[in-house]
């Protein structure tokens, strides 16, 4: 049975990751890329799926854990009757194929280990053939995929199951290397551990050098930028969502998606997060992936993207996997990426829009595009979508998907103002003005005092908290307070922000945990309105559910007290970044995309 999902680390080569739990067992990795099929998915099931445990013969918990320094290499320690050991679990930088290296040290008298590896490719439906080179090497080959273990302790086949016992004494390292290749070809050169631990810290180490955050949160911050590098995928600059697939939003439940692709409205907050924090360079890769990945027919842009770029992303259902917790059903895939979304057209222009005030290189096609979306968007912004959170009901007209159409147009405007550019600077400023008060008028309830979810409804949105942060109206707007309040008395659990109430927009059974990235956005809202006390205090109770680790998932069940959804979430952790830096009094978002008036 996998462990609960607050007790999981993450290890990563910036192309893929692993998810290892407190009791030495990878139970989640997906070789070679983050949404290539798996070869450990315990995490959806049980070991039989897959895992790979390295971890004391008295079992249990490691009692403590941590990152070195500002890597991500994870170190995990048990005490035992007997003495105690650490576990150093970690990713080298990739060169031709992946490994997950890991290194059992002996730290005081000895200690009894276990080994037990259990590979089974394709999201646990393919048993491998093993097979072994020497005593030190054991590969297995399942279809197109090959993983060759190296280690000195010889391990053993125990029916579909390789096992080891082994002792290790104080200044003992037992080091094991898995690596992937093609099972069509040879392993690439054998890693030697110890090296590619040295060459590991030293990567993570110089990358961080690069952080300019010196707010009152450097170790969140520092964190949760770790953790969107281990998102990137390096080759084309793309950042995924999460490295997991079908972790649920409720226990048991059906609301179970593949999150391991790229969301465009993701970008702008992605990119504010990574120029705030002195990473150009990765700003730059996301601009450019986001190019690549939305080039063509406007009409055809998607919400979603794979990690090269690819538009088709079919979602299927793997029924031999009983799911996190028996919540099933398990996808891979995402049928989200079909749907027309409104706010995606406003999420491009403001990132493009962002890049270009930031000072990000030139790039002579970005124009052209903004050009087409905006043509596109001319013609649809009065549709109505399935809007921001995916609904798989009916379409509605969201107030946010409007107030995105607006900023896709406020953001053409300035580009014509104030960057030079060549568009109908007039025809844009009159649909801009139509969608401002056609928001205004059939969006917000007087009655509740506050913007609703959708025109015509008295139900609440989270997403409207983003009013005042994207400039569609100031801060101290009487409807934005209004707004604020009315989520703060009606939309709130234990202080954490749900997304919605409403039962019947999205066609699936009712009930969630609260969505973390949505209270970031109130904290945010709480600083423009100079409520910083309360926004400060919002903030470290969002810091206080994190896992020891400071790692965070989508979604938060207050009253168990337990992380759920897909894990560790990068929008989530863009959100603790972007909220530091306001609180830090930092030039961050709200200055930044804040400073426009209505």
């Amino acid at each position: 049975m996998a462990e609960r999902i607050e007790d999981y680390a993450l290890v990563g080569d910036l192309q893929t990751a692993a998810l290892i739990g407190r009791t030495g067992s990878v139970d989640w990795l997906c070789f070679p890329r983050f949404d290539s099929g798996s070869c450990f998915a315990a995490l959806l099931g049980s070991s039989d799926h897959g895992r790979w445990l390295i971890a004391p013969s008295e079992g249990g918990p490691a009692r403590e854990r941590r990152y070195r320094g500002d890597s991500l290499i994870l170190e995990s320690e048990w005490h035992t009757s007997t003495g105690r050991v650490r576990v150093i679990d970690f990713m080298p930088p990739r060169e031709r194929q992946p490994d997950i290296v890991r290194i059992v040290e002996g730290l005081e008298g000895h200690v009894d280990m276990r080994t037990e590896l259990v590979i089974r490719f394709d999201y646990g439906s393919i048993v491998p053939w093993m097979r072994r080179h020497d005593d030190e090497t054991l590969v297995a080959v399942g279809g197109p995929d090959a993983l060759m273990l190296r280690t000195p302790v010889l391990l053993q086949a125990d029916g579909m199951t390789h096992t080891a016992e082994f002792s290790v004494a104080e200044g003992d390292r037992v080091p094991f290397v898995l690596t992937w290749f093609p099972s069509a070809e040879e392993p690439a050169v054998v890693v030697d551990a110890e090296q590619a631990l040295e060459d590991t810290e030293q990567e993570w180490q110089g990358w961080m050098g690069h952080c300019t955050y010196e707010g009152d949160y450097p170790n969140a911050v520092r964190t949760s930028l770790r953790v969107l590098k281990a998102l990137t995928y390096a080759p084309t600059g793309a950042i995924v969502a999460a490295p997991t697939t079908s972790l649920p939003e409720r226990i048991g439940g059906v609301r179970n998606w593949d999150y391991r692709y790229a969301w465009l409205r993701d970008a702008t907050f992605t990119l504010f997060t990574m120029m705030n924090a002195g990473y150009i360079e990765e700003a730059r890769a996301w601009r450019d992936w986001l190019l690549r990945a939305v080039a063509g027919d406007p009409a055809k842009m998607q919400i979603l993207y794979g990690i090269s770029g690819e538009h088709r992303i079919p979602e299927q259902e793997l029924p031999w996997l009983p799911g996190y917790a028996g919540s099933s059903p398990v996808r891979i895939g995402n049928a989200a990426a079909e749907q027309f979304q409104l706010d995606v057209y406003g999420e491009v222009m403001d990132a493009l829009h962002e890049a270009r005030r930031h000072g990000l290189a030139k790039d002579d096609h970005a124009w052209s595009l903004q050009q087409y979306i905006m043509e596109f968007l001319e013609g649809v912004w009065d549709q109505p979508d399935e809007g921001l959170w995916e609904v798989r009901g009916e379409r509605r007209h969201f107030v946010h998907s409007k107030v995105l159409a607006w900023v896709a147009f406020d953001r053409a405007v300035e580009a014509v103002e104030h960057f030079d550019q060549q568009g109908p600077l007039d025809r844009w400023r009159r649909v801009r003005e139509e969608i401002h008060d056609e928001v205004c008028r059939e969006g917000f309830s007087v009655r509740r005092n506050s913007f609703t979810q959708a025109y015509g409804s008295e139900e609440l949105d989270a997403a409207t908290l983003l009013i005042p942060l994207l400039g569609f109206l100031p801060p101290d707007d009487p409807r934005v307070i209004g707004t604020v309040e009315a989520i703060q008395r009606d939309l709130t659990r234990d202080g954490f922000v749900e997304r919605y109430r409403s039962k019947d927009v999205d066609g699936l059974p009712f009930g969630e945990g609260v969505f973390l990235p949505c209270s970031f956005w109130l904290v945010d809202a709480l600083v423009m309105m100079n409520r910083e006390d309360e926004a400060r205090q919002l903030f470290e109770k969002l810091l206080a559910v994190s896992n020891d680790l400071g790692l965070l998932s989508e979604e938060y069940d207050p009253e168990n007290k337990r992380l759920l959804g897909n894990f560790p979430q990068a929008f989530t952790h863009v959100g603790l970044v972007n909220a530091a830096y306001n609180l830090s009094h930092h030039k961050g978002t709200i200055e930044q995309r804040g400073h426009r008036p209505a």
